[in-house]
């Protein structure tokens, strides 16, 4: 069977599922002690918001704009993880707060530098908790969302007489 003859909704679903499933392997690498950082927790929503629509298309039926909407979701979910995987790879620098950075230290008084320190997250964004094949989990997250997206693009590419 290839992917041409399955249903845009059936398609919409498939893609739902994929969120599912990446939803809880990141929740179940955080059950094993893996500590989610800022941008890991950021990268879920995405996935949360294109298992709805998943969800919404099952049960509504099929219809373009949920299509589109869950297309959409998939695209911010690669983009996220793209911006992860670039901090991680130091080729740009990922929030101030989450890899390392504490401001401006030459203006900052004793007690501001204090204040930021004992409030930053244990869990930066800049160093790889857990790799498989050389890729971090953003960068599977990057390339599994990519596959969804290409599934969401072709659930959203059918007119309304195919689905």
């Amino acid at each position: 069977m290839v992917m041409n003859d399955i249903s845009p909704r059936m398609l919409a679903v498939l893609a739902g599922l994929g969120s599912a499933a990446l939803l809880a392997a990141a929740f179940t690498f955080q059950s094993l002690g893996y500590a989610p950082c800022e941008l890991c927790i950021l990268q879920r929503w995405p996935h949360v918001a294109a298992a709805l629509i998943a969800l919404a298309i099952w049960f509504l039926g099929w219809s373009r704009w949920l299509a589109v909407l869950g297309l959409a979701a998939a695209g911010v979910a690669v983009g996220l993880a793209l911006y992860h995987v670039g901090v991680e790879y130091r080729w740009w620098p990922g929030p101030s707060h989450c890899s390392g950075g504490v401001g401006n230290l030459a203006t900052m008084s004793t007690q501001d530098l204090m204040t930021q320190l004992q409030s930053a997250p244990v869990v930066r964004c800049d160093e790889v908790q857990w790799r498989l094949f050389t890729l971090s989990m953003a960068a599977w997250n990057m390339l599994c969302s990519a596959g969804l997206l290409v599934i969401w693009g072709l659930s959203a590419r059918h007119s309304r007489a195919a689905g």
